[in-house]
């Protein structure tokens, strides 16, 4: 009788404490269902933050085309159709933008409205507005338009692209495809991706890399942080091998660039006129066994000079095939990288310092940077 008794005593504290644990995970439920209904998370809150200043761009141009290609027509339809002229055609693009500022001037690729003739904004209300293109910066792929109406209110605040971390959320803003207020997430995957290491050799800037979906028509677009400020402008996907990566341009550089695009129409970029290679000293030794080499390598890392562009900077100063760069303005220098970026930061026409090694000897040569030739 006494162990039924205990039994059931053991019993009633089961059941109290089933009790106790349903109600109360019936009260977190509620409150869970209320905070999903009440709230959303931080992706919709930093989209509100910019999407109503990234708008869509429209361009056209008029290109000349020939109506038949000469070299397959017959020689008796050639007579009879006589000298074929040039058939001019609109050939339309396009890409997307963020407004960045109360004067209505929005950020984009270069690549967006280069060589175009007109240019139409779409707001993110629907309105449509001339723009107007202020300036293109090929070599960063940046370009600015000022937007022919009244001043904005729905602009985007810029965030700081050195404050950004691997790992950290990203998310893409644009309009691919044509299709309209698009936002895809994902993660900064990568910092200072160098530009030239993805086949693109006629540019200079290190990208912010990211596995949020960057469409066709979403260049130009933002990418966004968390706290819904702008960190980059959206400008390539690579597709084939290592499909799914997308890129940004820093939203620092972008700012440098839009600032000197709105002053003078164009970048300046200072130039020296050679070709570059690495070299270290795995590459060296192994170049130095060769019994057939011409010349031996020196066993160290530096920026090695391939070949000097005729009537340059470079072939002006004296510096040979052969040469390796060690140290530019007294900054060691152990990559072609590293020596452009000492390049970009130095002034037209003024001496800038290379530190050489040539013939095993270590030299110093003056040299005076010119502008980048055939970007206007």
């Amino acid at each position: 009788m006494k162990f039924l008794k205990i039994k059931f005593t053991n019993l009633i504290q089961i059941f109290i404490i089933v009790c106790f644990c349903l109600v109360n995970f019936s009260q977190k439920a509620e409150i869970l269902a209320l905070t999903s209904q009440e709230s959303h998370n931080f992706v919709s809150s930093a989209v509100k933050n910019v999407g109503p200043a990234v708008v869509k761009i429209d361009t056209e141009r008029l290109v000349e085309r020939q109506q038949f290609d000469p070299t397959l027509l017959d020689p008796l339809l050639r007579d009879l159709l006589g000298e074929q002229g040039n058939t001019p055609e609109r050939e339309r693009g396009q890409g997307s933008g963020v407004i960045i500022n109360e004067n209505g001037l929005v950020l984009t690729n270069a690549h967006v409205v280069e060589k175009v003739d007109d240019v139409s904004v779409t707001l993110a209300n629907g309105t449509v507005c001339d723009g107007q293109v202020l300036g293109t910066d090929v070599v960063t792929d940046l370009a600015l338009i000022k937007i022919e109406d009244s001043n904005y209110s729905g602009f985007a605040p810029l965030g700081n692209s050195e404050d950004l971390e691997v790992g950290d959320w990203a998310i893409a803003l644009g309009t691919p495809y044509g299709l309209e207020k698009t936002v895809t997430l994902g993660i900064v995957s990568s910092l200072h991706r160098d530009i030239n290491s993805l086949g693109f050799s006629d540019k200079r800037l290190d990208l912010i890399q990211t596995d949020a979906a960057i469409n066709p028509g979403n260049s130009g677009g933002p990418l966004i942080n968390s706290n819904g400020e702008v960190i980059g402008i959206n400008t390539l996907v690579r597709s084939g091998p290592g499909a799914g990566l997308g890129f940004a341009i820093p939203i620092n550089l972008a700012k440098s660039v839009s600032d000197q695009l709105l002053q003078n129409g164009e970048v300046i970029h200072p130039y020296l006129g050679v070709q570059l290679i690495s070299l270290n000293p795995r590459i060296a030794k192994e170049h130095n066994k060769d019994p057939n080499s011409l010349v031996q390598l020196p066993e160290r890392n530096g920026a090695l000079i391939q070949s000097v562009i005729p009537n340059s900077p470079a072939e002006k100063a004296g510096l040979r095939r052969g040469d390796l760069v060690i140290a530019a303005e007294n900054i060691s220098i152990e990559e072609p990288k590293a020596l452009l970026d000492e390049v970009e930061k130095a002034q037209i026409g003024k001496v800038f310092l290379l530190n050489v090694l040539r013939d095993n000897k270590e030299i110093q040569i003056n040299i005076k940077p010119e502008p980048l030739p055939g970007l206007t």
